[in-house]
């Protein structure tokens, strides 16, 4: 692999939390390594407030994310790796994306599914946050240059698993 940033796409079904925030922790600690992005088979069409809460709350950038559909992304950019964060997203027929790229499922519990008081929609988020910010420091560990492509989703498959045990 070359030296340009790794375009990286986090995928789930209504793109308003889970990709959101995997999109704005990767661009923000991958520091030009990766470009990330993110969208879903069913986007809600807007970003959940308690996404962009929890985003400034913790001291990422929170502006400029929307909820968009993958089609956006049919002719381009070619993605490098893509990550599914939910369950229904990964066992949908994605689109047969250019350049294939490894994919690997990194599944979180959907924290904008959670009912309840602010506190405990505020402590879904900061869950959901963590286990994003977990497997992305582990993928920002990984010597990827210098990883075969089945090597490498392997080690990516086992972030998604293992990840929160350690």
């Amino acid at each position: 692999m070359s030296n340009k940033p790794l375009n990286v796409l986090f995928l789930c079904t209504g793109n308003s939390a889970r990709s959101i925030l995997g999109e704005a922790i990767l661009n923000h600690d991958g520091q030009g390594r990766f470009r990330a992005y993110s969208a879903g088979s069913n986007p809600t069409g807007t970003v959940n407030p308690w996404a962009i809460h929890t985003l400034e709350t913790l001291g990422y950038p929170a502006e400029g994310y929307r909820s968009k559909s993958w089609n956006e992304f049919a002719d381009g950019p070619e993605f490098d790796l893509i990550f599914t964060v939910c369950d229904s997203a990964a066992a949908e027929s994605c689109p047969v994306w250019p350049g294939r790229p490894t994919s690997a499922h990194w599944g979180i519990p959907d924290p904008a599914a959670v009912k309840g008081s602010d506190a405990v929609k505020a402590a879904a988020f900061l869950d959901a946050f963590r286990m994003l910010k977990r497997r992305i420091d582990l993928l920002l560990a990984l010597p990827i240059a210098s990883l075969e492509d089945l090597a490498l989703r392997e080690k990516l498959q086992v972030i998604g698993r293992e990840a929160d045990t350690q």
